[in-house]
């Protein structure tokens, strides 16, 4: 069994309970800050191309990419480090539990720069401390200060913090779905 199946896997076997937190209170929370054609790098089994209209998925998981097209969803295969579209092509983008996967993010960030248009909006969302020891996976940890650096360092502003389900310092230690999400803007 390859990484890409194990993983494939885990996403299929999930809670309903996790599938419910993110379409009713995560997903709403992000899409308020997204318009247009959005990106959702790192899509998995496509939840937020299924739930946002005008959202095309990427993934470097080609058992994903598979899923998702057998659902009828916008998904493409990705190499590591490299979006198949245009420059300036999309209006957004989103990296939801992506970024702690990869031990040198700058690649993937230069991407999203070069695809998004100016001025767009681009939603990055990683694990708190809890969440990310929970998973051998993870490479690096970003608490907040280290997100917006690393993701500014890349061309884009910070626009503003917000934390999943609500900023909690117990919940960052204990929970592990807790996140903090960036909202940031291409300059």
């Amino acid at each position: 069994m390859t990484g890409y199946d194990e993983y494939f896997d885990y996403l299929m076997r999930r809670k309903r309970a996790a599938v419910w937190y993110r379409r009713v209170w995560l997903y709403p929370r992000i899409c308020r800050n997204l318009s247009g054609t959005v990106l959702d790098i790192g899509c998995g089994i496509g939840d937020m191309v299924r739930y946002r209209r005008n959202t095309v998925g990427v993934d470097v998981n080609p058992h994903a990419v598979a899923f998702c097209r057998e659902q009828g969803l916008k998904v493409q295969l990705m190499q590591l480090d490299h979006l198949p579209f245009e420059g300036c092509e999309f209006d957004g983008a989103v990296l939801d539990n992506v970024l702690e996967h990869l031990e040198h993010p700058e690649p993937l960030l230069a991407e999203v720069h070069r695809v998004l248009k100016a001025h767009s909006h681009f939603v990055v969302g990683v694990p708190g401390d809890r969440g990310f020891r929970s998973d051998a996976d993870h490479k690096r940890h970003y608490p907040e200060a280290e997100l917006a650096r690393t993701v500014q360092n890349a061309g884009f502003k910070l626009a503003r913090m917000f934390h999943q389900p609500f900023r909690s310092h117990l919940l960052d230690r204990h929970f592990r779905y807790y996140a903090i999400y960036g909202l940031f803007v291409r300059i």
